[in-house]
């Protein structure tokens, strides 16, 4: 028998947390806009990723990066952010237990 991958445990990982996500951002929007709550949602992303990257020793100047580099990171963060505000909604007017599964389609 071989051993999976290291891609195979934080793929299974982030099903794990995907599914938390849908749990914890459901109860969390209870009484709050979800644009609002997408944007609370990304402050939190934005504060743990920063000191993630610090303090991993990642950090490098964005000036260095490519046009490429800067074109292709700013479209996925447009979709990312497309895809968090309509996945907010889809919580906030139905249930997490049908949401979740038709988002993880992608």
């Amino acid at each position: 028998m071989t051993t999976p991958s290291p891609w195979f445990y934080w793929a299974l990982l982030s099903t794990v947390f995907a599914a938390l996500t849908a749990i914890f951002a459901k109860v969390g929007i209870q009484g709050v806009d979800s644009d609002f709550a997408t944007l609370i949602r990304t402050a939190i992303i934005m504060v743990v990723l920063s000191a993630f990257v610090w303090f991993g020793g990642n950090w490098t100047n964005p000036l260095d990066l490519s046009s490429k580099n800067w074109l292709f990171l700013g479209l996925s963060g447009l979709a990312t952010g497309a895809s968090w505000v309509c996945y907010f909604r889809a919580l906030e007017a139905g249930e997490a237990s049908k949401v979740a599964p038709v988002d993880k389609l992608s």
